[in-house]
């Protein structure tokens, strides 16, 4: 009886341990680093700013087969307008060849902060919770041998009520467009 326990137990413990195995050929988690430069336009009362701007971010996510998912951090440092925001983004990768793969993905989350330039001369502002959406279009170069991903995009950032400027009791919308580069450290 004790030999029967012992063999369940075993073939149960080996079925775990090679599910876990194969879980890192399906799924890879990922974490990473994106840079960008490209463009920022701000518009209040059918007025449209517009300058040149940088963007930062830290990513965390999972890579499956024909998807990939993850959380982002975005700083957007534009001439006038710096945004903080957060975002959940999915993408469909294409078929590709070799060590290239094309996508096209898009993300939803939200602004955390906004800094206007006192030089806009907008007032006070209220910018908390405002909902910001994205579309990227990229391909991404697998390097062979080590667990680095390297991703080169395009997107565009839209933000349809960026702040809400309490003197002028109007909102304020805000799309930045930019070409990033993307590192990611698969495990």
């Amino acid at each position: 009886m004790k030999l029967n326990y012992a063999s369940i137990l075993t073939a149960a413990t080996l079925m775990i341990a090679g599910a876990n195995a194969n879980a890192g050929v399906v799924f890879d988690p990922y974490v990473g680093a994106t840079a960008g430069i490209g463009g920022q336009r701000f518009t209040v009362s059918d007025k449209t700013k517009t300058h040149s701007a940088q963007s930062y971010g830290a990513i965390a996510g999972v890579d499956i087969p024909f998807l990939r998912i993850e959380a982002e951090y975005n700083y957007m440092n534009g001439e006038k307008v710096d945004i903080q925001s957060g975002l959940l983004n999915a993408y469909i990768k294409m078929p590709g060849v070799l060590v290239i793969t094309p996508y096209i993905g898009a993300g939803i989350g939200m602004v955390w902060r906004v800094d206007v330039d006192d030089s806009m001369s907008i007032g006070k502002y209220d910018e908390s919770g405002k909902a910001i959406y994205q579309g990227m279009l990229g391909a991404t170069f697998d390097i062979p041998t080590l667990p680095i991903k390297v991703d080169v995009e395009g997107r565009i950032m839209y933000a349809p009520k960026l702040i809400d400027i309490t003197a002028m009791d109007e909102t304020a919308k805000g799309t930045q467009y930019d070409a990033r580069i993307k590192l990611r450290y698969v495990f």
